[in-house]
């Protein structure tokens, strides 16, 4: 499956490129040969017959400029300019810095021009009102194939990060796969999976329960739970080879492996840090009133996460025919839709609403302050305890630390063509201009569960990219104000669940998953359930 969405990716970011340039330039959307009328004030008296380069303050009247650009600017436009002459007033150039302040369009177009922020062009004097003032017409720079070039830019772009981000998780991946490795030689993990038993066993019932994998999924997940990131990682990518060694087909992933991602791609978190952290630099008077709310949501995940992958496991896609599945299998598709429709309108016609009051007791400020707590002194106390438990157990731990770092290397490398082949793909669709088409194609179906059509594209972004949803949320939150009720959905949202297509990316990666199986659905039910549910539990404290 994840073939089809690679490819679909790909293909509709450069569809989109290629028929949106097509239109703007059918329709000269950046008005190319065309002279837009202006006023020059001049820092000195104008002569044009003289060679010379003038500072100035271009002067574009705001009625002018949205009928030329069909744009709505609210303020008249002053920009400070060099103009150079060459002896002849029709033949003078133009250069100016656009900055984040000016209108949209000059954006686009500086970016597309391929001068940073710089837009060049040629001025025509019309009339010398005053020796310093004078009527002009400006022809800017022609612009054209603007998405492809951002298609082209973002794909080189997104290359660079994956192996940017790939080669940055090799110190903490040796870091903490050394601990693990002294903590599994003293027998800790084990008596950790053995206390946790009950419950892997119906999760992981492939997976002996004293197998060094159960381990290390259940450090994944504790980690996960008190957002550690830096940890969580490296025990998630030391689970997924510890399964592979169970794997009896290589390069196809277990039912153990996808129920295990599915429970990651829900991303539970007791503290959402990051969007608490945005709220609070954008003036929230409460910014941690999303601590329950992103909870519930990534609580609706999990849970959701879990029953798919479990349900899914039971009906495989043989020879990789997606369309004979849905065919053979289109009666149980039918009656399991069926019954999340059903309930999703027994919550959202209102008798959810016992849990709204069941938590009006909860201080929000009290839980954070107590995970806090626990997230700052986590890692110190994790390498104290694992080491000095190994230490008390006669391990040579730092031999033993050091065999388990040297994993790490191998393991951050092996996943860059992994993360680069999906992160271009991601970068692809979204600067092709497709996610933006997917916005407008939803709008009717979000519409009609209470998602605001603003938050749709954080909702879309997040299982795509964990950087661009947090700039997506951060826009919307600067736009809306952190306390208004977008702000708090899409903070809810962002916590509430994880960067799917990353996470694929990274953990089947690091042991050459190719066949993913159900993994994609589970994860994507997942980030479904984990929008449905907060976009549930905003509306009902919250409402709107």
């Amino acid at each position: 499956m994840l073939n089809y969405v690679w490819l679909a990716l790909l293909f509709l970011g450069i569809g989109a490129a290629v028929t949106t340039d097509l239109i703007d330039q059918s329709q000269n959307k950046f008005r190319n040969n065309e002279p837009l009328p202006v006023i020059i004030n001049f820092n000195e008296p104008f002569f044009s017959s003289t060679q010379k380069t003038y500072s100035a303050t271009l002067l574009v009247n705001k009625s002018v400029f949205n009928n030329f650009y069909n744009e709505k600017i609210s303020s008249d436009i002053e920009i400070p300019v060099s103009i150079t002459t060459y002896g002849n007033k029709n033949a003078s150039t133009i250069y100016f810095k656009v900055g984040n302040d000016d209108p949209k369009i000059w954006q686009t177009m500086a970016a597309a021009s391929g001068n940073k922020d710089d837009l060049t062009g040629k001025i025509k004097l019309d009339s010398i009102i005053t020796p310093s003032e004078a009527k002009a017409e400006i022809m800017l720079e022609d612009i054209s194939f603007v998405k492809i070039k951002d298609v082209t830019n973002a794909a080189l772009d997104y290359a660079g990060t994956a192996v940017t981000i790939s080669l940055g998780l090799i110190g903490i991946m040796a870091l903490w796969l050394g601990v693990m490795k002294v903590a599994e030689e003293a027998g800790l993990i084990a008596i950790i999976a053995r206390l946790l038993k009950p419950i892997t066993k119906r999760l992981f019932p492939d997976v002996p329960p004293d197998h060094p994998a159960m381990g290390s999924m259940i450090m994944n997940m504790s980690a996960n739970i008190l957002g550690l990131g830096n940890a969580a990682t490296p025990f998630g990518l030391k689970a997924m080879e510890e399964l592979d060694a169970l794997n009896p087909n290589k390069g196809t992933a277990t039912n153990a492996m996808c129920t295990f991602l599915a429970i990651n791609t829900a991303g539970m978190t007791l503290i959402p840090a990051t969007a608490i952290a945005i709220r609070a630099a954008a003036g929230s008077s409460e910014p941690a009133i999303i601590i329950g709310t992103s909870l519930f949501g990534s609580f609706c995940a999990t849970i959701a996460g879990i029953i798919a992958a479990k349900t899914l496991e039971k009906f495989p896609i043989k020879n990789g025919s997606i369309v004979d599945w849905f065919k053979n299998n289109f009666k149980g598709i039918s009656i399991f839709l069926f019954i999340v429709l059903f309930i999703l309108l027994i919550v959202y016609s209102g008798a959810g609403k016992l849990i709204g009051s069941s938590l009006g007791f909860i201080n929000p400020e009290l839980i954070k302050n107590i995970i806090q707590i626990f997230s700052t002194i986590a890692i110190p106390l994790l390498i104290i305890v694992f080491i000095g438990y190994g230490a008390i157990k006669k391990v040579k731990v730092y031999e033993k630390f050091v065999e388990g770092a040297k994993e790490g290397f191998n393991i951050a490398v092996r996943i860059i063509p992994y993360l680069v082949a999906m992160l271009v793909a991601i970068g692809i669709f979204r600067a092709g201009g497709a996610m933006d088409w997917l916005v407008s194609l939803l709008h009717p179906i979000t519409s009609l569960i209470g998602m605001p059509a603003e938050a749709v594209p954080m909702a879309l972004m997040r299982p795509l990219s964990g950087s661009g949803s947090l700039g997506v949320m951060a826009e919307i939150i600067s736009v809306h104000g952190p306390d208004s009720f977008i702000g708090i959905l899409v903070s809810t949202l962002y916590g509430s669940s994880e960067t799917t297509f990353y996470v694929l990316a990274v953990y089947f990666g690091a042991v050459n998953i190719r066949n993913v199986r159900h993994s994609l659905a589970a994860g994507l039910i997942a980030d479904l359930a984990g929008i449905l549910g907060a976009v549930f539990i905003v509306r009902m404290l919250f409402g709107h």
